[in-house]
């Protein structure tokens, strides 16, 4: 395995390259500098371990310095990894919203869950989901802050997406940590891969929180997957309509016939066209399959298909 990328972001912020699947450009932690310290955004899964704990080394940072972990969501590609890295970071404190740090404390759900949606695959893609201590756990709400070197960094509550999803705003770097809530968008490309997973996606709560995220009038986007855009705040713009196209496509699909493999056929038939190149690489974080389980659940919920043809 290569030696994880290191990216400067300016005024000390850091992009750590976690290597997922043994695959650069996917899942990004962040590195901030606390007036003390220093603070990670996102901890990726298990199996992220070793290439974020190298990558934290290769900015010259020991892991006695790293106070404070903050995680957009508790999803497996995002925080899965908290428990692991406990041990490994003796002096953080873990931060997630205040409906995602049960199922920090106790993994079981996640682990139930895992094991559902990817069956044999969920340990060579996660690893070994941990418990954290519960007296290393901080639940947040939204509208807390915390000071950085220069600057601070706010928490904004993004429902959507899930429920327990939070994002980050840095006013020095005036950039926004959006984990899942803005989409996908891999490096060199410009297009907005939706992540709209069961079980909890609300569409109108995503919308309402894209609009939150604008608010900040962010300068630079960061995304878990993957990095800064350089034109984020047209991102962000774009990403509801973007959603908004994949749910026509999804909801029609579904009323033919309620078959999460026929709605994912649906979104690829769709999407392809202008994604071929990036499409498969999209999928490795978000795929089709996941949106037609997520967009069926929702459609069902919200009274948007009939129970005979669910």
């Amino acid at each position: 395995m290569a030696a994880p990328r290191v990216v400067e972001l300016g005024d000390d912020r850091l992009l750590l390259d976690l290597d997922f699947r043994d695959t650069e450009g996917l899942v990004a932690a962040y590195l901030l500098p606390l007036e003390e310290g220093h603070a990670l955004i996102e901890t990726g899964p298990t199996t992220c371990r070793t290439a974020l704990l190298d990558g934290i080394a290769r900015a010259g940072v020991s892991t006695e310095e790293i106070g404070k972990v903050f995680v957009t969501h508790v999803h497996l590609d995002h925080a899965g990894g908290v428990g692991a890295l406990a041990d490994a970071l003796p002096r953080a404190t873990f931060y997630a919203h205040e409906f995602g740090t049960p199922h920090l404390i106790d993994p079981t759900k996640l682990i139930a869950s895992a094991r559902r949606a990817w069956g044999a695959a969920a340990d060579s893609l996660w690893g070994t989901i941990v418990p954290v201590p519960t007296q290393r756990v901080v639940a947040l709400r939204g509208g807390e802050t915390f000071p950085l070197r220069s600057g601070s960094l706010s928490v904004l509550a993004t429902p959507g997406h899930a429920k327990h999803h939070l994002a980050y705003f840095d006013s020095k770097l005036r950039g926004i940590f959006t984990g899942d809530g803005a989409g996908v968008r891999l490096e060199r490309s410009d297009h907005l891969r939706p992540a709209v997973p069961p079980p909890d996606l609300d569409l109108e709560q995503l919308f309402a929180s894209l609009e939150a995220m604008r608010a900040t009038d962010p300068r630079v986007v960061l995304f878990s997957h993957f990095g800064p855009s350089p034109d984020g705040a047209r991102d962000l713009a774009k990403y509801r309509t973007v959603v908004e196209r994949w749910r026509d496509v999804a909801l029609a699909a579904a009323r033919e016939r309620a078959d999460p493999e026929y709605i994912a056929k649906a979104l690829r038939d769709h999407d392809d066209p202008e994604t071929s190149t990036v499409a498969e690489r999209e999928s490795l974080v978000s795929g089709y399959e996941l949106a037609a389980l997520g967009f069926l659940r929702y459609f069902s919920t919200h009274g948007l298909i009939s129970p005979t043809s669910r």
